[in-house]
């Protein structure tokens, strides 16, 4: 290893063996007396230098074989030579640079950790023997037992503590575990104690209910009675004509069967459509018309007179919901090939 001097003049060439040794030794003192940084060429030099590697493997060793042989002697409690030897194996490690050496540093810590485990097993804990005799002597000693004095209470109670107890003896106890709990902070209410008990119940003032008007009583009805009647009638009226039209059909050929899509579908309105289909079916369940089914078991319909209706009643009638869209509606056109519509609009009627 170089190193300028303050003089300016070059160290001596380097010696191998312990004469090497010394000077790196006298190298590492001129530089903490210096305050001169070891750079990397200084840890190169030591890694390339066989003697110092020869010199910690040789310590390691020596340590190695020190263990085995003190085995005995360490094992026993009072003897801290285990810990020095694992003291001076970290300084060694400091200086490990190769392979070896760090194979010779993990061996001997196996070998110590091998004597510290069973220098563990063979330690004796006084906490392992659990005597609950004497710790309750401890303890009622530290709650302040006076065992000269006998406490009435304790004779009247017909406790088995012979002695006397003072009055905030486990007050001091609990003082003492408290520190060793993680318990939460009391809490106290700044208006006083909570009461549980729930409020008595106020009483309901029943108020009077105010008198409609005369004004309201008279018109609301009204108004919404004549709603009603006009879209009853409206209906009444719609169903009276369709069935106007069923009745005509039919007359002019009793014979051929009216085909209830035929009859209900208007192909210029999809909603005039649903409306038919809506009023007729009044038709059915009053009674004044029936649907059945032809030879190809398409749906058909045709009224019925008024003798047959007081003559059949309600009981014969069957009802069923029929859906439509305007997809199907669209293919029920094209496959009955309609053209034009059976029940006129009312709007067209003169």
């Amino acid at each position: 290893m170089r190193r300028a001097r303050g003089g300016g003049d070059d160290e001596a060439p380097r010696q191998n063996g312990s004469g090497g040794r010394r000077s790196r030794d006298q190298q590492h003192s001129d530089g903490d007396d210096g305050d001169t940084a070891i750079g990397p060429a200084d840890l190169q030099d030591d890694e390339n230098d066989p003697g110092l590697r020869r010199e910690i493997r040789s310590k390691y060793r020596d340590l190695i074989n020190s263990v085995q042989q003190n085995r005995e002697d360490m094992l026993s409690p009072t003897n801290n030579k285990l810990t020095e030897v694992l003291e001076q194996a970290n300084k060694l490690f400091k200086d490990v640079r190769q392979a070896r050496e760090a194979a010779l540093d993990a061996q001997l810590l196996v070998v110590a950790t091998d004597l510290g485990k069973e220098k563990a097993s063979q330690l004796f804990s006084e906490g392992t023997a659990f005597d609950p005799t004497a710790f309750a002597e401890h303890l009622l000693s530290f709650m302040g037992l006076n065992r000269l004095e006998d406490g009435e209470d304790e004779q009247h109670n017909g406790r088995g503590v012979e002695g006397y107890l003072p009055q905030d003896a486990w007050h001091r106890l609990a003082r003492r575990a408290e520190c060793c709990f993680r318990t939460a902070p009391s809490f106290h209410y700044m208006m006083g104690s909570f009461h549980a008990e729930p409020p008595p119940p106020k009483q309901r003032i029943e108020r009077q209910r105010k008198a409609p008007s005369k004004e309201a009583k008279r018109i609301m009805p009204t108004q919404l009675q004549k709603m009603q009647e006009s879209h009853q009638e409206a209906t009444e009226k719609e169903v009276e004509r369709i069935l106007g039209y069923l009745k005509s059909y039919y007359q002019d050929d009793p014979t051929s069967p009216i085909s209830y899509y035929e009859f209900v579908i208007d192909p210029n309105s999809f909603a005039r459509t649903v409306e038919n289909i809506f009023h007729t079916s009044f038709l059915i369940r009053d009674g004044l018309a029936r649907m059945y089914l032809d030879n190809d078991k398409l749906p058909c319909i045709e009224p019925v007179e008024e003798g047959e209706v007081e003559a059949g009643g309600s009981c014969s009638r069957k009802q069923c919901i029929i859906s439509i869209s305007p997809k199907k509606w669209k293919e029920l056109i094209d496959a009955f090939d309609i053209r034009d519509t059976m029940i006129q609009p009312a709007n067209t009627e003169n």
